[in-house]
């Protein structure tokens, strides 16, 4: 292949999976002939400055290996650097992590040689990505993500379990025990939730607003989400009975759980979360603050390496 790639690789995706599977995944590399560079994340938040120094020396081919967090930082690196229009970036990913929901929307195989093989096709396709402004430790900061983000009881769950995974703790088992001990314990919190500029008062249990479908590992808690639409797809599940929940979990995976009458849905370009209380938020597994919580669409922006018909 003639084009120099960037690979970003974390090791540590997927309980260190990374490191055990790298040897294989190299071998695929060279076996396709792919000239590259590759660059071992050292800790959280290294992607972003790995992508943003390498975009500013020419590389305009950046191959995440890792998860969800993984293409959030290498994302996040593309769109805090202004030298090199985003637009020319493309991104593809070698899944390792433990949800890889991003790559369920693009049809990325888990296995490494058909990830490979996606790559070395170089279908591209652009994608719509959102900007959020947040609360974090009482300033204000920003942060792009590409698939879910998650205020309420999801951010809950997902900093225990990164404060589990932290502690060498990662599996399924430990993720859904996070879910039901954090089901009991949590409350729904007044918020004012701004659509487009119309306002609303509402209890809410949990909120996502997303451009894909998938999270929580093949959950879709946004299914009527679409890329490239140039809206962020809002889910907001209102004060629920906690064992109304636990019955329907199921109706997660296909998304039929909109249809209950505690949940709504909205499709928009701008949303608003204000809130006296300490909503937690969360985006593509990454946990960042709390409310207030701006989220804007960034239509089209992101090229990146598909394999959808």
């Amino acid at each position: 292949m003639k084009e120099k790639f960037l690979i970003i690789a974390n090791l540590h995706a997927g309980a260190n999976k990374g490191e055990k599977d790298w040897p294989e995944i190299e071998d695929g590399l060279k076996a396709t002939g792919f000239i590259y560079k590759c660059v071992f994340t050292k800790q959280r938040g290294h992607a972003i400055e790995i992508a943003k120094e390498n975009i500013l020396n020419g590389y305009k081919n950046i191959i995440g290996v890792g998860g969800d967090g993984t293409l959030n930082e290498i994302v996040n690196g593309v769109f805090s650097q202004t030298q090199v229009p985003y637009n020319e970036v493309a991104i593809g990913m070698i899944p390792i992590g433990t949800g890889n929901d991003w790559c369920r929307t693009f049809n990325i195989p888990n296995n490494y040689i058909e990830a490979i093989e996606v790559i070395k096709n170089n279908k591209r396709v652009f994608q719509d990505i959102a900007k959020i402004s947040f609360n974090n430790q009482g300033e204000e900061s920003n942060r792009y993500f590409v698939n879910v983000a998650g205020m309420g009881f999801d951010a809950v769950v997902l900093r225990k379990s990164n404060q589990d995974k932290e502690k060498g703790k990662v599996s399924s088992v430990v993720y859904y025990k996070n879910i039901l001990t954090t089901l009991f314990k949590h409350k729904s919190l007044p918020c004012t939730i701004s659509i487009d500029n119309k306002s609303f008062e509402v209890d809410v249990f949990s909120l996502n607003a997303g451009l894909c479908k998938y999270s929580g590992g093949g959950m879709m808690q946004v299914p009527n989400a679409v890329f490239n639409d140039g809206m962020i797809d809002v889910t907001i599940i209102e004060r629920i009975k906690k064992f109304k929940v636990i019955r329907n979990v199921k109706k997660l995976y296909d998304g039929s759980f909109i249809n209950l009458k505690e949940v709504q849905t909205h499709k928009t370009k701008c949303l608003h979360v204000e809130s006296k209380h300490n909503i937690l938020l969360e985006a593509d597994g990454e946990f960042l603050g709390n409310a207030p919580a701006k989220f804007s669409i960034v239509p089209s922006a992101l090229s990146i390496i598909s394999n959808l018909k």
